[in-house]
């Protein structure tokens, strides 16, 4: 490793799950460590609703929700790694997919970088093997110019990776440039590791002397088991086939719609029960979150009340250099809504909608 400083743009998800009791308990169902997306287009979310009910006549309830702007605290992370970098010269360069469907989010964070004269460069997977090189100091130069920090919004399935893009990916590892996130930390936030974090004991031996940190933590996870092969991933695999409603099977995938429930999950398990495939995915206790009338607006769909559920999603942005932590904020939230009858997708599948916490 060449990098000295590092940057971690993170996303937690978690859904209200009533439990057997019926009380309402925040459960994480993930943590998003690479192109955690919507902290910009959620930074314009609520002055919309706003406007929606004052427009009613509803000043007093567009009183009630939260200011948010995800967006600056996400660039305010990038600006930091940027500095301490310590060349002024040298651009941000956004690492973007060929086809762009969530473009205007980016830009929300790249507006805020101008902003600060941080200049910000945009280029593909391709155009880094192309035109990228490193020095005999290992900067990395794309198109001549020098890159201080690598900011990932590509990269997080296996069809982003060809021979030509994992040379690319090497290339960038290598370099001195701070990646957002370096290979480490977009391993970190796979699912195997949010399920090893749930062990007894693992969260004490990170976080010494901090017991009741990580009593807080614990309470927020779900039941998450592993499918390793042996007595105890025999044991589980077992009980999620014969009661297969119970769980959600998820596989070391990112970007929403990978998950397998009820029936598919039973197929999928009795296929590979017996198989060393199977310790590809874990299991988590399936979260049942408390339903409200709302109405989705979508293109193309009638404007219908429908029974929806939420998912809130709080960004976190650290920055560390050597071992010490410079940064290391909470920036905002994400709350996206969807109809009950879909059990898996997002915003970008078409399934959900961005929303905005109302408080009573």
């Amino acid at each position: 490793l060449c990098q000295s400083v590092f940057l971690g743009i993170n996303r937690s998800d978690y859904m209200f799950d009533c439990g057997l009791d019926g009380a309402p308990a925040l459960k994480q169902i993930e943590i998003n460590t690479i192109a955690a997306s919507f902290g910009g287009l959620t930074s314009r979310t609520a002055a919309v609703h706003g406007r929606v009910l004052k427009v009613l006549g509803r000043s007093e309830e567009a009183s009630r929700l939260l200011p948010n702007n995800p967006a600056r605290g996400l660039a305010l992370g990038i600006a930091r790694a940027w500095e301490l970098y310590g060349s002024q010269k040298a651009v941000v360069m956004f690492l973007v997919e060929e086809v762009q469907r969530n473009i205007f989010d980016q830009r929300c964070v790249e507006n805020e970088l101008w902003s600060r004269d941080i200049r910000v460069i945009r280029r593909r997977f391709r155009e880094v093997f192309e035109r990228g090189c490193l020095d005999a100091a290992r900067r990395l130069y794309v198109d001549g110019q020098e890159v201080a920090v690598v900011y990932y919004r590509e990269g997080y399935v296996p069809k982003n990776y060809d021979q030509q893009n994992w040379e690319a990916r090497l290339l960038l590892e290598r370099s001195r440039a701070v990646k957002c996130p370096d290979i480490a930390t977009q391993l970190a936030g796979t699912k195997k590791v949010q399920q090893e974090l749930s062990r007894p004991g693992t969260l004490e031996r990170l976080l010494p002397g901090c017991a009741q940190a990580a009593a807080r933590i614990r309470a927020t996870f779900a039941g998450l088991y592993s499918l390793d092969m042996g007595e105890e991933g025999d044991r589980i695999a077992a009980v999620a086939i014969a009661e297969p409603d119970r769980f959600v099977l998820k596989p070391q995938r990112e970007g929403g719609g990978n998950n397998l429930y009820g029936e598919e999950l039973r197929q999928v398990l009795e296929k590979v029960k017996d198989s060393p495939e199977r310790t590809s995915y874990i299991l988590m206790d399936k979260i049942k979150p408390q339903p409200s009338m709302n109405y989705l607006l979508r293109a193309h769909s009638p404007l219908q009340v429908s029974e929806c559920i939420s998912e809130l999603g709080i960004f976190g942005v650290y920055v560390r250099q050597g071992k010490e932590m410079v940064m290391n904020e909470a920036a905002g939230h994400l709350l996206r809504t969807k109809a009950i009858e879909h059990a898996d997708g997002g915003v970008a599948a078409g399934v959900a909608v961005l929303d905005t916490p109302y408080l009573v």
